[in-house]
């Protein structure tokens, strides 16, 4: 009973400071984009067409653009509360409806690289801490050097000239619903998260490598093996299971990391997410979209890497007494 009420009080401190963190991102995001250059009226009603000061007057009362900014700003915190952020300034359709048709492909994106990643990234790892010092360890760190040095960008133009201009198997960007054809939404799928994917990879990789050194070099390994257990079972029964979790929570807070990381993929292979829609909101000065994008971007981060932290918190009891 102690020991769930204190799990309670811990939780309760980790949704705490997540309320917090929201509430410090979505001032900060409501001040830049009001301190930004350029007026949205303008862009809105079209600066070439030299409106009459009367005209921007009455749309910048209509949208609101005419109140103090405390009073804008704690009337759309309220609104957010309830999911609701306001209207897009391009054609005043519901930005929440944006974020749900968006978001998505985003997750999706984000969850095909993290698969990706830890397929490639764990058995890499578990390969270069069993043959430590030999070739196979250089080799195996090398290339996961070589992935976290190599921006998505180019990994992802380089993947594009091999796999799509020279070899012809997959497309080199745009979408394709699955309801319309399954096999090419995930022939165009393939790339990006890939080239997402990879970098990440790399990361879990050199976790794994160094969390089974940890634990093969403890004593109950040494003395597993000095009774003569097979050295398969040392591994894959206590080694691996004993270096699993740093392991699954790299994963975990990496794939908070992809929610805020997909922009640069998604505007090279043209994949229609959330991040896309975030920077032509940006690039349009369109107030409500940016806002409502970068505070539902930041929730999921902050989100997943709770869930991640209570989850550590709930297989070891010192990650509780230390962090509460």
């Amino acid at each position: 009973m102690r020991a769930l009420t204190g799990f309670a009080l811990y939780v309760l401190r980790r949704l705490a400071t997540a309320f917090a963190q929201l509430v410090v991102i979505a001032t900060a995001v409501f001040s830049v984009m009001h301190v930004m250059p350029g007026d949205p009226v303008l862009l809105l009603l079209g600066a070439e067409s030299n409106p009459s000061p009367e005209t921007v007057a009455a749309m910048r009362h209509q949208l609101g653009l005419d109140q103090p900014f405390l009073s804008q700003y704690l009337g759309w915190l309220d609104r957010a509360l309830h999911f609701d952020f306001g209207n897009s300034l391009a054609n005043n359709f519901p930005v929440a409806d944006y974020i749900s048709a968006s978001l998505p492909r985003t997750l999706e994106l984000a969850l095909a690289a993290i698969v990706i990643a830890t397929l490639i990234g764990v058995p890499v790892g578990i390969g270069a801490a069993l043959r430590r010092g030999r070739w196979l360890d250089s080799a195996l760190t090398s290339l996961a050097t070589l992935g976290i040095s190599v921006p998505v960008y180019i990994l992802g133009s380089l993947l594009i000239v091999l796999f799509s201009l020279k070899l012809g198997w997959l497309p080199s960007s745009g979408y394709t619903d699955m309801a319309r054809s399954s096999t090419e939404h995930f022939r165009k799928l393939a790339l990006p998260a890939f080239t997402l994917g990879f970098g990440l990879a790399a990361s879990i990789a050199r976790m794994t490598r160094a969390s089974m050194l940890e634990i093969l070099g403890r004593d109950f390994v040494r003395a597993l093996r000095a009774k003569g257990m097979p050295e398969r079972l040392v591994v894959w029964k206590h080694v691996l299971r004993n270096a699993a979790i740093p392991v699954v929570t790299i994963i975990g807070l990496q794939l908070g990391n992809l929610m805020g990381g997909t922009v640069l993929v998604e505007a090279l292979f043209n994949w229609p997410g959330l991040s896309t829609r975030l920077v032509e909101a940006v690039q349009n000065r369109n107030y409500p979209l940016v806002q409502g994008s970068v505070l539902v971007i930041a929730g999921l981060f902050i989100g997943i890497n709770m869930g991640v932290e209570l989850l550590y918190g709930l297989i070891d009891a010192r990650v509780r007494r230390k962090r509460a």
